[in-house]
């Protein structure tokens, strides 16, 4: 009985192994589990982007409070230029952790395509602030050369203003890598800006140093000018990469060319494939594009092959929507893409 209850236990577990196995293999065949797991895994980095940006938002003030503990010791009004764009950052943080919020609801009713441009007028609003903030900069740098002099306590600001310089590029570089891996307008923005805010304090650290050093108090008023242009220098190309991005601009020339490569190396049975346009929005792309099928094709094979081009363009895109306009061989344009 002993050897038979044993048997009996042992053909069990080998039917669950094989069952097992059989659903593991129904599982990969079909991908019953591939949206559950490509939910879970864009929940996960919406988490983390949110967390990024609301991260930033307290970064941005801790260097503030620095940068204008740095001013407050010394008076220069280069850290104090330095401080007021600080000031930008914080609003800046502010800005992205909202946009990056809009941009991560779904689409609806009234924004069927999604709300992921939220990030460029974003980018775009951070753009502005960063001009308005060298306009004032430079303001307090035309008053300051009228009637300079020198800072108190310079080694005392410059070690302050040095310590929050470390803190902004060590942030600057996770904003930007994060902002890239997501294709996140906002956040590789704000990095964008924090980094052209340390080459600032930079200049502004070795002026202070040699206006402590000659004792020519106007460089000071000098370095805060200097500090303007670069500003608005910044604030131009955040703006003027923004706008590209509201005005639909295609995905790069690379990309162009792998997605033709794959609707060439996709769509055997076709005949052209013509029209062919592309578009971002923040990390969203969009494909779509004529395809053009032998009039006595059947629905059911033209619609095979926009499923094999569709299934490879989203192996290689991320975050694609595509959209194929199928047509009979009359409408031929003998352009584009020539399958046949």
């Amino acid at each position: 009985m002993a050897c038979q209850g044993w048997a009996a236990d042992r053909n069990a577990s080998e039917n669950d192994l094989q069952i097992q196995g059989l659903v593991g293999d129904r599982t990969r065949r079909y991908g019953l589990l591939s949206i559950p797991l490509e939910r879970a895994t864009v929940s996960i980095t919406a988490n983390r982007t949110l967390a990024i940006a609301a991260a930033s938002l307290l970064v941005g003030l801790i260097v503030l409070g620095l940068k204008f503990l740095a001013w407050y010791l010394t008076g220069s009004i280069a850290l104090y230029s330095d401080a007021l764009e600080s000031i930008v950052n914080v609003v800046t943080a502010i800005v992205a952790l909202i946009a990056v919020r809009l941009a991560q609801k779904p689409a609806d009713a009234a924004l069927p395509y999604g709300y992921h441009k939220a990030e460029y007028f974003s980018a775009v609003l951070v753009g502005v602030m960063i001009i308005v903030a060298a306009i004032l900069i430079a303001r307090e740098a035309a008053f300051g050369f009228m009637s300079p002099r020198l800072p108190d306590a310079p080694i005392q600001g410059l070690a302050i203003s040095g310590v929050a310089t470390v803190i902004n590029v060590l942030w600057a570089l996770v904003l930007i890598r994060h902002g890239r891996a997501v294709r996140s307008p906002a956040l590789e923005a704000d990095g964008q800006h924090l980094l052209t805010d340390v080459i600032s304090t930079l200049g502004v650290l070795i002026g202070l140093g040699l206006v402590f050093l000659t004792g020519w108090a106007p460089l000071d008023a000098i370095l805060a000018g200097l500090v303007a242009l670069n500003i608005l220098w910044s604030g131009w190309g955040v703006i003027r990469q923004s706008v590209g991005g509201l005005m639909d601009v295609a995905v790069p020339p690379q990309t162009q060319k792998l997605i033709r490569e794959i609707i060439a190396s996709k769509a055997e049975g076709a005949i052209e494939a013509h029209d062919i346009r592309t578009r971002q929005a923040g990390k969203m792309t969009f494909i779509d594009f004529h395809l053009v099928v032998p009039g006595a094709m059947t629905v059911d094979a033209a619609h095979a092959i926009c499923d094999r081009i569709e299934a490879r363009l989203r192996e290689v895109v991320k975050d694609v929507l595509i959209t194929i306009h199928v047509e009979p061989e009359e409408k031929a344009k003998h352009s584009g893409i020539v399958v046949l």
